[in-house]
């Protein structure tokens, strides 16, 4: 169960920095890098576009990896073992028992009171 949840933990994580990462790029190619235009600038503006660009990939293919990774770690019962589904399932068969083997409950019904003469 550690597995899944570690695995599920960084999904949400990779998804969340996904979403950053496609929010501040621009259609257009401005996006962050329009807003660091100035001459003085350690990245450029390309390459402040390429490493969104290459971000983004390298998340979606995280994303991807992990969400299959995850299917191999889900946590499933194991032979022998009852789960709570099968108790419902086994509970709701034995209130069912009478009805399905033709046994309707008994009723009882009160004839109505004779009007007194």
């Amino acid at each position: 169960m550690g597995t899944y949840v570690f695995i599920s933990v960084l999904i949400l994580i990779v998804c969340v920095l996904l979403t950053l990462v496609v929010l501040v790029q621009n259609s257009k190619g401005g996006g962050l890098a329009s807003n660091f235009s100035s001459s003085n600038q350690i990245m450029g503006v390309r390459k402040t576009a390429d490493f969104l660009e290459k971000a983004t990939w390298y998340l979606a293919i995280a994303l991807l990896v992990l969400s299959l990774s995850s299917i191999f770690v889900i946590p499933r019962n194991k032979p022998g073992q009852v789960s709570s589904g099968t108790e419902l399932k086994e509970q709701i068969d034995k209130a069912q028992a009478p009805v399905q083997n033709n046994q309707a409950p008994a009723r009882t019904t009160t004839a109505p009171a004779q009007p007194a003469k």
